[in-house]
């Protein structure tokens, strides 16, 4: 299947309006596209509507008028060839079910949405074939990379991926998205580009600590360097590629989560390593830290499927057992030496 990508011909509709999925709203209307944004607030779709800014999650960024906001979801995506699916990780699966009576029959689904679904411990795709058995696999894409959406928003040059079993509608996707400024590259490596987007959250959050705590460089590029390996060694053990946690949605993700001050992950870190409590930091949050939930979500897989995950598992004693985050580096610096190369 292609999608035909003319702007004339292609009906798109976009699910959440939070700083990213307003962000690639109005990337894709920019472009020409007449793009519906379901948009969960009222006042959020009023300020869209009427102010053509969202005041709430993307302050300061002038909209195109191509953007038509909603709070019907239905209206929003029903007979839509491209849905672009932009709400927080732990909300796919109930939104997914809302809309899944909508959804047109050769629908093609580009999931922006990165984490773990705490339960279950499918990943985003996972949800969605879990919940839309209809859509066919290869109907199914992931945009990932390293992207804050302001920075996107502000047209600075950016670099991301676009995965997809499909190589036709991977490149039909690509061709949608890609500007002057939004470079977009394809792969067909859907998994590993997945547990990089969510796996560079957990470790966002211990980068951050470490800041917290006052830690130099140093200790930023051992955990970014021994944290790749660990969001590595679980992508082997759930067949995917290599080659992706070098690239993009590795490597590329992983830098810029970790070092990032637009980072929320990060940000939710450097206030623990603070000695704010996460009660406190997430009651504070108007944006969902993606990180939080999937530290608990990837500290269940890797103990299902027996992958060795020290920093993802540091995150998580310090999240959900009260370690403290001093604590956590004591352990992590003291486990048992071992060759560098000769891990997975």
């Amino acid at each position: 299947m292609q999608l035909n990508t003319n702007p004339a011909d292609l009906t798109v509709g976009v699910i959440g309006a939070g700083s990213w999925g307003t962000t690639l709203a109005d990337l894709l209307a920019q472009k020409g596209y007449r793009v519906d944004l379901w948009v969960y607030e009222e006042q959020v779709k009023e300020q869209i509507a009427t102010r053509h800014e969202n005041e709430t999650y993307l302050p300061g960024i002038r909209l195109s008028a191509n953007i038509r906001p909603s709070n019907d979801l239905a209206a929003a995506i029903g007979g839509k060839q491209l849905v672009v699916v932009v709400v927080p990780s732990h909300t796919v699966r109930r939104t997914a079910r809302a809309f899944a009576a909508h959804l047109a029959d050769d629908a093609v689904i580009v999931t922006a949405s990165k984490g773990i679904e705490n339960g279950t411990l499918l990943p985003v795709t996972g949800v969605l074939r879990d919940v839309l058995p209809h859509v066919p696999t290869e109907h199914l894409a992931v945009l990932s990379g390293p992207s804050f959406a302001r920075e996107v928003a502000r047209r600075v040059p950016t670099a991301v991926t676009v995965a997809c079993p499909d190589d036709a509608v991977a490149a039909c996707v690509q061709q949608v998205f890609a500007t002057p400024f939004f470079r977009v590259y394809t792969n067909n490596d859907v998994i590993g580009t997945e547990l990089g987007g969510a796996v560079k959250n957990v470790i966002a959050i211990a980068a951050g600590i470490a800041d917290g705590l006052g830690l130099g460089h140093n200790s930023q590029a051992a955990l970014i360097t021994r944290g790749l390996t660990e969001i590595r060694r679980l992508g082997l053990k759930m067949g995917a590629n290599p080659r992706t946690f070098t690239g993009l949605a590795g490597m590329g993700d992983l830098v810029l989560t970790c070092t990032g001050k637009q980072s929320r992950n990060h940000t939710v870190g450097e206030k623990i390593g603070q000695g704010r409590s996460i009660g406190e930091i997430t009651s504070g949050m108007q944006m969902v830290a993606e990180g939080i939930k999937t530290a608990k979500s990837i500290y269940n897989l890797s103990r299902r499927l027996g992958v060795d995950m020290p920093i993802c598992r540091g995150v998580y004693g310090v999240l959900y057992e009260g370690h403290s985050p001093a604590a956590a580096l004591k352990r992590l610096l003291n486990r048992e030496l071992k060759p560098e190369l000769d891990e997975l």
